[in-house]
């Protein structure tokens, strides 16, 4: 049996998502005034097309998310308890639309403002959003909800 300990804490991220994605997108722009890398192909139309396509995109999948946990009530705040678990809607493609969304939006606006930088360091953006927020709120969900949890975890991909 889960103790109320375990379970009423929510999964402990202290650093709110967006603020870790804002952070590589600056540590990115910093290291390409540093050790500049030609970053000529973001200045070409077709870059700024691609870049508008990805934020159209990204936006879906975070107003998809926020709407969700705004109509069941849920709280986005990491360090709160979850009320329920989302399993409809964008949570039927996704289980972190919302991190989908987040990443999509890096790219697309890498688009208009960034450069190679940001695109090297978007892996580590992943790792870092994968292992200190995503596995954090799993193991959360996990011992919150248990089977129903796990059974949500084997059809829905954690990404795409």
């Amino acid at each position: 049996m889960k103790s109320q300990v375990e379970t009423s804490k929510g999964p402990g991220v202290y650093l709110p998502p967006p603020l870790v994605y804002i952070a590589v997108f600056i540590i990115a722009v910093l290291c390409q005034k540093e050790l500049p890398i030609s970053n000529t192909v973001f200045h070409t139309q077709a870059t700024k097309f691609a870049g508008t396509l990805l934020i159209i995109c990204a936006l879906y999948f975070i107003i998809s998310g926020l709407r969700q946990f705004i109509k069941s009530k849920n709280t986005l705040i990491l360090i709160k308890p979850a009320t329920s678990l989302q399993k409809t809607g964008i949570y039927k493609i996704s289980r972190n639309p919302m991190y989908c969304g987040l990443a999509i939006a890096y790219l697309g606006i890498t688009c208009f403002v960034g450069g190679w930088w940001n695109i090297i360091l978007f892996p580590l953006l992943i790792l870092i959003c994968q292992e200190y927020i995503i596995k954090r709120e799993e193991k959360y969900l996990e011992l919150e909800f248990g089977q129903q949890y796990d059974e949500y975890r084997r059809k829905v991909r954690r990404w795409l």
